[in-house]
């Protein structure tokens, strides 16, 4: 992208074979950013900085406040590791070499995680991508899908919240290590 500066989120498609691909194909809303990092970055250690950058600490707080979904660090270490199946209100959904895919404790929604190396102009670098998908809700009687009125309401505030997540990863990821 022209002035696009090269370490900005961006908001794009997923990748051809991505776990997120699926529900994009079904027409539920998906959607998806990715950031470039100048450096080789595993998946694991992607997985593991995202989960426990401030900003998300912070989500984890809310979880385990709000629906008594603890986490901590160790955990997020584990589910990076593929050590584990759950994290925090989520359960693994799948899982490859590069990315992860989580579904939320009540159904309705998914996170995907994936690295690319390779990507994005630097071929030492590695592309970040952070995507969702929002599964409606259907009526028992109507059988009608809907997003409804707080769908709505919060897409903007999560486009912008998706946008901060993935630059925090990117941030402490661009940290030299600490001695």
């Amino acid at each position: 992208m022209v002035g696009v500066p090269m370490n900005a989120v961006q908001l794009g498609e997923p990748p051809s074979g991505a776990l997120l691909e699926p529900y994009k194909e079904r027409g539920v809303y998906t959607d998806c950013y990715f950031v470039d990092v100048p450096r080789a970055v595993s998946q694991a250690e992607f997985v593991e900085t995202f989960y426990t950058t401030r900003l998300f600490r912070l989500e984890r707080f809310i979880l385990s406040t709000l629906v008594s979904k603890p986490s901590t660090d160790q955990q997020a270490r584990q589910l990076a590791a593929g050590d584990t199946e759950s994290f925090a209100a989520w359960r693994v959904e799948a899982r490859s070499a590069n990315q992860l895919l989580l579904c939320d404790f009540m159904g309705r929604t998914r996170s995907w995680l994936m690295s690319a190396a390779d990507e994005g102009g630097h071929p030492e670098g590695t592309r970040l991508y952070f995507g969702s998908a929002f599964l409606p809700k259907v009526d028992r009687s109507s059988g009608k899908a809907s997003y409804g009125l707080g769908f709505h309401a919060l897409k903007g505030f999560h486009g912008h919240y998706s946008e901060a997540l993935l630059r925090s990863a990117q941030s402490r990821l661009l940290r030299p290590p600490s001695s």
